[in-house]
């Protein structure tokens, strides 16, 4: 009997902690990701903070692979060429063989800005959120404006609507958009240099 009770307690717990992690993972896992990253952040900022140095670039571009033809054809000769910038993008600058989320970290925290290229696919990528959420959580600790959000395509707002902190950041931040540029493109760019 003693053995039949630890067994169906044994099962009980199994079963009682598979139903807890199920219930945190699908309600609580945009919350448990936040505080993931607030806290790599904050151990950056804190491992980093004594020894700050001028930035390595001067903007980390976060996009989705889907836009890098507009990236490398149109972003990089205005800023890096026409401009003098110095880009990091992930496809060229990021150090081979060291996990993904600490290139990321160190890009944006090695760059003076960060730009957002915004599309529908960067919405829908899991590492474009990612690289968004470790820039807002550098804004949010630094208190000074180091985000820029470029659309390259109008997107509704109810597209954005499961996408919180992406609403709540457009209604506190001027951004910029490709498309309504138009043929004034030359606007665009300076707006850009100017941000």
């Amino acid at each position: 009997l003693s053995t039949d009770f630890i067994c169906f307690a044994s099962t009980s717990c199994t079963v009682l902690l598979f139903m807890v992690a199920s219930f945190t993972y699908h309600f609580l896992r945009w919350q448990l990701a936040y505080a993931y990253y607030l806290f790599l952040a904050l151990l950056f900022d804190s491992k980093h903070k004594n020894k700050r140095t001028a930035n390595q670039y001067d903007a980390f571009i976060s996009y989705n692979t889907h836009d890098e033809p507009w990236v490398i054809e149109k972003l990089l000769p205005k800023l890096e060429e026409e401009q003098g910038w110095r880009l990091c993008l992930h496809q060229r600058d990021f150090e081979p063989g060291k996990p993904i989320i600490d290139n990321i970290t160190d890009a944006i925290y090695g760059s003076r800005k960060t730009i957002c290229v915004i599309s529908r696919k960067y919405l829908e990528s899991e590492w474009c959120s990612r690289e968004i959420q470790v820039a807002s959580f550098r804004l949010f600790d630094e208190r000074k404006d180091v985000l820029i959000l470029v659309f390259l395509e109008e997107i509704p707002t109810y597209v954005l609507s499961p996408y919180y902190r992406m609403r709540k950041m457009l209604k506190k931040k001027t951004y910029l958009s490709w498309p309504r540029a138009g043929e004034h493109t030359g606007l665009f760019w300076e707006k850009l240099r100017k941000a």
